[in-house]
C-alpha cells in the first residue's frame, strides 16, 4: 500500500472539504442578505398597494357619488315619488319592446278579441268536419274502385292461369312421347353396342391365343429402332448373358466406389493435419502476444505512477504555494451592494 499516497489523499480531502464548508457559509450569508432584501421590498409594495386604494376609496367617495350613476333609479329611495302612472292606452310611446311593460295578450280590447277568435275557432272546426266527412266519402269511393279492379284483375290472372296449365300439360304430353322414343333408342343402341363388344373380345382372345405374345417369341420384343431396344409391352426379360453382364458392371462400380472413399478419406486426413498444425502456429502466435501485451501494460503502469506522483506534487505545491491566498467573506460581500 502507498502511505504517502493515502496520506495525500487524505489531505486533499480535508483541503476540499473546509473549502466547500467556507463556500457553503458565504452562500448562505448572502442567501440571507437576499432574503431581507426581498421582506423589505414586499412591505414597500404592500405600502403602495394600501396607498393606491386609500386614494381610490378618496376619488370614489367625493368625484363618483352613488347620485350620479346610471343605475342609481334602481336603488334610489325616492324612486316611488317620482314615479310615473300606468299607460293610459295600447298606443302609449313609453310602451316600448325594451320597457317591458305591454306583453301580448294584454292590450285593453282583451274580451272583443277572445270573443272574436272564439268565433273564428268554431267556424274553423265546422269547417274541418265537413273536409273530413268529404275526404271519408272520397275513401270510400276509391276503396270501393280499387276493390272492383283487384276483382277484375284476379279474373284474369285465374284466367292466365288455366290458359298456362294446359300448355304445360301439353308440353308434358309431348316431352313424354319423345323421351319414351329416345329410351327405346338407347335401349336398341345398347344391344348393338353389346354385341359388337362380344365380338371384339372374341376377335382379341383368338389374336392373343395365336400370337407371339403368349407364345413368348423372343423376337417380337425387338425394336424398330435397334437390336439394342425393347418394346416394353412384349419384352419378357433379358437372358443369362444380359444378366452376367449387368452384375459384373456392379461390381466394378462397387470397387470404384471404394476407391473413391480410400482416396476421400485420405484427403480428409490430411486436412485434418494441417489443420492441426495450423492451430497450434496460432496457439502460439497468441501466448506471444499475450506476452507482448503484459510487457506494455507493465511498462504502462510504471509510466502512469510516475505521472501520477508528478501530478500530486503539483497539486501540492499549487494548494501550499500558488494559491494559499483564500479569498475572505468580505471580498465576496463587496459585489451587488449598489441599485445597479
Amino acid at each position: 500500500v502507498d502511505k504517502d499516497a493515502l496520506d495525500a489523499q487524505v489531505k486533499d480531502r480535508k483541503i476540499q472539504e473546509a473549502a466547500e464548508k467556507a463556500w457553503n457559509e458565504e452562500l448562505a450569508n448572502e442567501m440571507k442578505q437576499n432574503d431581507k432584501i426581498i421582506c423589505m421590498l414586499e412591505k414597500q409594495q404592500k405600502r403602495d398597494v394600501r396607498n393606491i386604494n386609500k386614494a381610490i376609496s378618496e376619488f370614489q367617495k367625493n368625484f363618483q357619488r352613488p347620485e350620479t350613476r346610471h343605475e342609481f333609479d334602481l336603488s334610489d329611495p325616492q324612486a316611488l315619488k317620482k314615479d310615473k302612472p300606468a299607460r293610459l292606452s295600447d298606443s302609449d310611446p313609453r310602451c316600448t319592446v325594451s320597457g317591458l311593460q305591454k306583453f301580448v295578450g294584454e292590450d285593453l280590447n282583451y274580451d272583443q278579441r277572445m270573443k272574436f277568435q272564439k268565433e273564428q275557432l268554431r267556424e274553423w272546426c265546422l269547417q274541418q268536419q265537413r273536409d273530413w266527412k268529404n275526404a271519408l266519402a272520397d275513401q270510400k269511393f276509391e276503396d270501393d274502385l280499387h276493390d272492383k279492379n283487384r276483382i277484375e284483375l284476379d279474373r284474369k290472372t285465374m284466367e292466365q292461369q288455366r290458359k298456362e296449365e294446359e300448355n304445360r300439360r301439353a308440353a308434358c304430353a309431348a316431352t313424354k312421347d319423345f323421351n319414351r322414343t329416345q329410351a327405346a333408342e338407347l335401349d336398341e343402341r345398347k344391344k348393338l353396342e353389346k354385341y359388337q363388344k362380344m365380338k371384339d373380345d372374341m376377335d382379341e382372345i383368338s389374336n392373343l391365343l395365336q400370337g407371339d405374345l403368349l407364345s413368348e417369341n423372343p423376337e417380337q420384343a425387338v425394336s424398330s429402332f435397334g437390336r439394342h431396344r425393347v418394346i416394353t409391352d412384349r419384352w419378357k426379360g433379358m437372358n443369362q448373358d444380359q444378366l452376367m453382364a449387368i452384375r459384373y458392371s456392379q461390381q466394378q462400380q462397387v470397387l470404384e466406389k471404394l476407391r473413391l472413399k480410400e482416396e476421400e478419406r485420405r484427403r480428409d486426413a490430411e486436412w485434418d493435419r494441417q489443420t492441426i498444425q495450423a492451430a497450434r502456429a496460432q496457439l502460439i502466435l497468441e501466448r506471444h502476444q499475450q506476452r507482448q501485451t503484459r510487457e506494455c501494460r507493465r511498462a504502462l503502469d510504471n509510466l502512469n505512477a510516475e505521472l501520477s506522483q508528478e501530478q500530486k506534487s503539483k497539486n501540492i505545491y499549487l494548494k501550499e504555494e500558488a494559491y494559499s491566498n483564500v479569498p475572505t467573506a468580505q471580498y465576496f460581500a463587496q459585489f451587488n451592494t449598489t441599485s445597479r
